[in-house]
């Protein structure tokens, strides 16, 4: 039988998906604790019967969110793999930067759900920091720099965590730094590829091979 995520998945115009889609934004506006069952009824414009009738309790709907976002997470990378072959490092940090920014501009609370996966963990135990190990194996191989997501190196790990956290935290901080900057939105997301690919390209490129030795020494 499919779950209610696969449902609400196939049938985007369902109530199953209504009800997801504005969870999910109101999951990322708010965090798990401060959204309720009857805030996302309202949102919807239904009663919080029919919410539990279609998806359970609030920690069902939750996982729904999070479920949903890891597989679109994962067809993110995906892509980057499929036009990161035969380029070189520099390219294919270029490219991941470019398909994940694009990505979370055009879905700003999956940064949010990832922050407040990391610090209000307590709030709940569908956490996304479960599937972080997963994110950055993928990321690895996609940019080819470990053969395998069971080969990869601590020091490649920690500078993969560098990056998504510059892009999270970017896409996040967006209503507070955009301000500072005074650009409208499409020059925001243009100049923050731009200040990432100026500070990442090089920072990781620079001895890489030598870093990842001594990495792969330590993991």
């Amino acid at each position: 039988m499919a779950s209610p995520l696969e449902k609400a998945l196939q049938d985007p115009g369902s109530m199953k998906a209504r009800i997801l889609t504005s969870a999910r934004r109101l999951f990322g506006d708010n965090g798990f604790s401060d959204t309720t069952t009857r805030m996302i009824a309202g949102d919807v414009g239904i009663d919080v019967s029919t919410l539990h009738y279609h998806w359970g309790e609030k920690q069902d709907l939750y996982e729904g969110v999070i479920g949903a976002v890891h597989e679109e997470i994962m067809e993110r990378f995906q892509e980057v793999e499929r036009r990161c072959r035969k380029a070189d490092l520099g390219r294919r940090l270029e490219i991941a930067i470019d398909v994940m920014c694009d990505y979370l501009f055009a879905n700003p609370e999956v940064a949010n759900l990832i922050l407040f996966g990391y610090f209000r963990k307590a709030d709940h135990t569908a956490v996304l920091d479960v599937n972080i190990t997963t994110y950055i194996a993928n990321i690895a191989v996609a940019m080819g720099l470990a053969a395998d997501q069971e080969a990869v190196s601590v020091q490649t790990k920690a500078r993969i965590l560098a990056v998504w956290h510059s892009v999270l935290n970017f896409i996040s901080g967006q209503a507070f730094f955009r301000p500072m900057l005074d650009v409208a939105p499409e020059t925001y997301a243009a100049v923050v590829k731009e200040t990432l690919k100026f500070i990442l390209v090089p920072a990781f490129t620079i001895d890489t091979a030598e870093a990842l030795k001594t990495g792969s020494n330590n993991h």
